[in-house]
């Protein structure tokens, strides 16, 4: 199962974005969509899990939810916009990582690209930065991986182009 990460659109799109995401079986958003449209648009391409950030409205929380738990290709996923990082997770959901870790953690927000290991919950944290034009960022990215067996592989960090 390939997947495509990516978060803080705020209403952007392009071709390149498209073009990658098209080759993978499932996209995956970590919020701030920006507009209803962004959603439709990646669900018309491929199969898509996603959830609310700070700056979706109720069209989108009408079809997206605050946090999302799910398994795929057998691997326990727990999704979020504001999410923190190891050692620094956000209250909404530090309880749920400290009582049942997932195996993999998605947040999206800060536009800061991560992928690091939480050591202590022995879970991957990953934000995959931003990939629209809004914001502090300087080159707007996305992620690629691969699930098999409850395993992530073949992780790429794909550079869409600069912010501006």
């Amino acid at each position: 199962m390939k997947i495509g990460l990516l978060s803080d659109t705020h209403s952007y799109l392009d071709d390149h974005i498209i073009r990658h995401l098209s080759t993978c079986d499932e996209i995956w958003h970590a919020g701030d969509f920006g507009s209803l449209a962004v959603s439709e648009t990646l669900a018309a391409v491929k199969p898509l899990r996603g959830v609310y950030g700070n700056i979706d409205d109720s069209s989108i929380r009408a079809v997206h939810p605050k946090n999302l738990r799910f398994t795929c290709a057998g691997l326990d996923v727990l999704m979020t916009h504001i999410g923190g990082y190891p050692g620094r997770y956000s209250p909404d959901v530090r309880a749920e990582i400290q009582a049942k870790p997932p195996q993999l953690f998605i947040c999206g927000h800060s536009h800061i690209l991560k992928v690091m290991p939480d050591k202590i919950h022995h879970l991957l944290h990953i934000n995959p930065g931003a990939a629209g034009k809004h914001g502090f960022h300087k080159v707007r990215t996305l992620v690629t991986f691969e699930i098999s067996a409850g395993k992530i592989s073949d992780l790429k960090v794909i550079e869409l182009g600069k912010r501006a």
